[in-house]
């Protein structure tokens, strides 16, 4: 389940508010997007994976509104953990351009 949304890493991209396939957050202009219906997310990860900035926390173990402390979070490496682990470093800025899944996106007609 989403549990946070870090203020301070956010870059207001809403990347994760077009991710989410089931309509958990809200864009909000000119400010982080906040997670408005928490009770509908799936656990899909798809948020956190696609992040940017791993400004996203989702627990795959937590169901109530236990509080999450981001600092304790960033301490742990768990903002952006799941990303790491599933392979996705190559998605963040800087780093797409080495992988080679992009190439069927280049120009091919200069």
């Amino acid at each position: 389940m989403i549990e946070l949304v870090s203020d301070t890493r956010c870059i207001e991209c809403n990347i994760c508010v077009k991710a989410c396939p089931d309509n958990v957050f809200d864009a909000v202009p000119n400010k982080p997007p906040v997670i408005a219906r928490k009770a509908d997310c799936q656990t899909c990860f798809l948020c956190e994976l696609y992040c940017p900035t791993d400004a996203l926390y989702v627990s795959p173990i937590m169901d109530a509104d236990d509080p999450v402390v981001e600092q304790d979070l960033i301490e742990a490496g768990l903002m952006g953990g799941f990303a790491r682990a599933m392979g996705w470093s190559n998605a963040k800025p800087r780093g797409t351009h080495t992988d080679p899944t992009y190439r069927m996106f280049e120009d091919r007609n200069p």
